[in-house]
């Protein structure tokens, strides 16, 4: 990333339910990522790990806004079913976090 553009963290999180409603998003999702910096060297994926209490797989990235971020969610609803996002905006601390869940219709017919 350029040294002076701003950077933000952002963790893109998908839930313990989505992944068991649909498995092989994990492996897309880090496709589409990995993908997305080739387009766009100034996305970074620093980090991807499953948070083995909760089931929730989480990707911590860089990027330079939360624009940016949000057009990179947009084209990941066109490659992976439908879903229910999330955000928690961050704190001093902690980055913003979008959380990819099943959608409210669908969790009512369970």
């Amino acid at each position: 990333m350029a040294g002076d553009e701003s950077v933000e963290i952002h963790e893109i999180e998908v839930s313990f339910r989505y992944t068991q409603e649909h498995d092989w998003v994990v492996p897309a999702i880090t496709g589409f990522l990995s993908a997305y910096f080739m387009e766009d060297p100034r996305f970074c994926m620093k980090r991807h790990f499953h948070e083995l209490e909760t089931g929730k797989y989480v990707w911590r990235c860089e990027a330079p806004s939360q624009k940016f971020i949000r057009r990179l969610l947009k084209r990941l609803q066109v490659d992976i079913p439908p879903f229910e996002l999330c955000t928690r905006e961050s704190s001093s601390e902690e980055p913003t976090r979008h959380v990819i869940d099943l959608p409210a219709k669908h969790s009512e017919k369970e």
